[in-house]
């Protein structure tokens, strides 16, 4: 069984395409809370298909400390994905990421409670 590594993640989208060869993929974005208080961006393809949950250093696409700007990358991200996905036949409605999502969980962390 993989080990779970997304304790920090605060928020996950998933959305579906269709890869250069046309065959299915998974694409999984997310928000997290990383060391010293900085605020993660990640999108991976085909996670499932890895060895571990271990995100990868190039699946990270903002690391900062705003939680604004962490916010307006993921959803212009989720955004691109999902007009790609949409002319390859695929449309979705998938939501956005909100700042009051993401605020529950922080509270949580920031009081000891872990982060879901």
């Amino acid at each position: 069984m993989r080990k779970l590594s997304t304790a920090g993640r605060f928020a996950e989208r998933e959305l579906h395409g269709v890869d250069e060869t046309g065959s299915d993929e998974r694409i999984l974005i997310w928000i997290e809370r990383r060391e010293g208080g900085a605020w993660g961006v990640g999108r991976a393809i085909n996670p499932q298909h890895r060895s571990t949950d271990e995100p990868r250093p190039d699946d990270y696409v903002f690391e900062g400390f705003e939680l604004d700007d962490a916010l307006q990358r993921a959803n212009e991200i989720l955004e691109d994905d999902l007009s790609v996905s949409e002319r390859d036949g695929r449309s979705e409605h998938v939501r956005p990421f909100t700042r009051k999502e993401l605020l529950r969980p922080l509270e949580r962390w920031f009081f000891g409670r872990g982060p879901r």
